[in-house]
C-alpha cells in the first residue's frame, strides 16, 4: 500500500472513532468550543500532546491509551477544530 492508500485508510478510521466518540458522549467539543472559543480546543490538543509525551517515557498501564490511539484523537481534534473555527468564519 503506497502512502496516498494509507492516508486515506487512516482518514477513514479517523471518521469512525469520530463516529463512535461522538454517538457515545455527544458534540461536547463543539459545546464547549461554542462557550469558550478556541482556547477549549487548544487545551484539548495540549491534554492530548502532554500524554503522547508521557507514553513516550513510560509505559501505560491503561490498555486502550496506546500512542497509536493518542495521535487518533490528536488528528481529530485538530479536524474538530478546523471545522469549529470554519464554521465561525460562516457565521460572520
Amino acid at each position: 500500500m503506497n502512502k496516498y492508500e494509507k492516508h486515506k485508510q487512516i482518514c477513514n478510521k479517523l471518521n469512525e472513532i469520530y463516529k463512535a466518540k461522538n454517538h457515545d458522549y455527544g458534540d461536547s467539543f463543539g459545546e464547549t468550543f461554542e462557550k469558550l472559543g478556541i482556547i477549549s480546543a487548544v487545551t484539548r490538543i495540549s491534554d492530548k500532546v502532554n500524554r503522547l509525551q508521557t507514553l513516550c517515557k513510560k509505559e501505560s498501564k491503561v490498555e486502550d491509551e496506546t500512542i497509536l490511539d493518542t495521535l487518533h484523537d490528536l488528528a481529530n481534534y485538530s479536524i474538530m477544530t478546523i471545522i469549529e473555527v470554519e464554521g465561525e468564519d460562516e457565521t460572520k
